[in-house]
């Protein structure tokens, strides 16, 4: 599948996976840490630091496993990854294209009026 076809495949169903009241709020607070972390390794990178590169990466492997925590409590669980590149490129895709464009449109919100505290 091309990228601009999976990020279509992805964003189809997005609201389907994100139903759960405590999901939403995970991933509000979750996917922004994720991007600093994944800003901070390419900083870490561009400067070398080690520590800058570490504290990034923990705080993107945080993030990533409060998503997960997320989708676990989600009604409908979300579609098992093909790989480790169908992993890596779904969840990059996830956090800087489809959640922000969740939340931009509107989706997060009405998502969270809808929602279930579950």
């Amino acid at each position: 599948m091309r990228l601009v076809e999976l990020v279509r495949w992805q964003w189809d169903g997005y609201h389907l996976y994100h139903r759960s009241r405590k999901n939403l709020l995970i991933h509000i607070v979750a996917v922004p840490l994720f991007l600093v972390g994944n800003v901070g390794v390419v900083l870490s990178f561009v400067q070398w630091t080690s520590i800058g590169l570490f504290s990034s990466l923990a705080l993107m492997a945080l993030s990533l496993g409060l998503q997960g925590r997320g989708h676990a409590i989600e009604s409908l669980p979300s579609i098992p990854f093909s790989g480790k590149l169908n992993a890596i490129t779904r969840l990059l895709l996830e956090q800087w294209i489809n959640f922000p464009r969740f939340v931009l449109t509107g989706g997060w919100l009405r998502a969270f009026k809808q929602s279930q505290l579950g």
